[in-house]
């Protein structure tokens, strides 16, 4: 990563006018094969009947710099972990641009780990996912365990992860995606399962992150772990931005909103 100046905001995240749309099959089901539906499609120059757009993301714009903690706010369904997904690259806007630089890394509650093999195995293949080479991972593997807190009650990094509870697969996965020094790292509620040291131990890692130049978006339903953790904040509601700033004064707005 290139040395910043003093004082300069290099952007790392710019989403112009971003909207996204997911196609949904209705309740209707076609008969006959893929091959005839799709000629039905052709013949009338158009979309499948019974195909329902849902317009997820609309007209989002903003611009992330390095060293900014982002926390994504909203409703259910409001289109947060929609746009995470667009960033990472994992959803192409139906119109609009999103531009990074460096390669983002999405972390998810449900980000796949392989169940059948052992948590030691995983972190290995986790960390090959990310880049890192395996002369970094056998450097940082002991610091992985350490971190997720999964051998605190007995030796589980050598049992597969089906044997784990949702909080300690949850704990992994972070702990793995937090070995590397990410450009952009977004973390979609993965702080929401781990006990208060835990979330202690991943807040002062988001801190981390932000101080080696990184920029972290942040969506989670408790506005303490925002608080702690974001000095920015971007609301979605129904797909839209509502507002963009710093994190109290979003907040407080949004508190008013959800009369939380």
């Amino acid at each position: 990563m290139a040395e910043q100046a003093p004082g300069t905001r290099v952007p790392t995240v710019i989403a112009e006018d971003v909207h996204i749309v997911y196609r949904v099959n209705g309740a209707r089901t076609g008969k006959g094969s893929a091959t005839a539906a799709l000629s039905r499609i052709v013949k009338r120059g158009g979309e499948e009947r019974g195909v329902r757009k849902v317009h997820a993301v609309r007209g989002v714009s903003f611009v992330a710099h390095r060293g900014e903690a982002i926390g994504l706010i909203g409703s259910n369904g409001s289109g947060k972990s929609t746009l995470l997904r667009a960033i990472a690259g994992l959803l192409p806007p139906e119109s609009g641009k999103v531009y990074t630089d460096g390669q983002p890394s999405l972390l998810g509650v449900n980000a796949a780990l392989m169940n059948d093999l052992t948590g030691e195995r995983n972190i290995v293949l986790g960390g090959l996912a990310m880049g890192m080479s395996r002369e970094q991972i056998k450097e940082r593997y002991q610091e992985i365990v350490d971190f997720s807190g999964i051998n605190e009650k007995g030796d589980f990094v050598t049992l597969p992860m089906r044997t784990y509870s949702s909080g300690m697969q949850a704990r992994l996965r972070f702990s793995i995606a937090a070995a590397k020094d990410h450009d952009v790292l977004m973390i979609d509620e993965a702080l929401a399962t781990g006990d208060a040291k835990f979330r202690k131990r991943s807040e002062e890692r988001i801190r981390e992150l932000r101080r080696q130049a990184g920029t972290v978006f942040l969506v989670s339903h408790s506005n303490k772990s925002i608080r702690d953790t974001c000095d920015r904040v971007l609301w979605l509601e129904r797909g839209e931005l509502r507002m963009d700033g710093p994190t109290e004064e979003v907040l407080r707005e949004y508190e008013k909103f959800s009369g939380k």
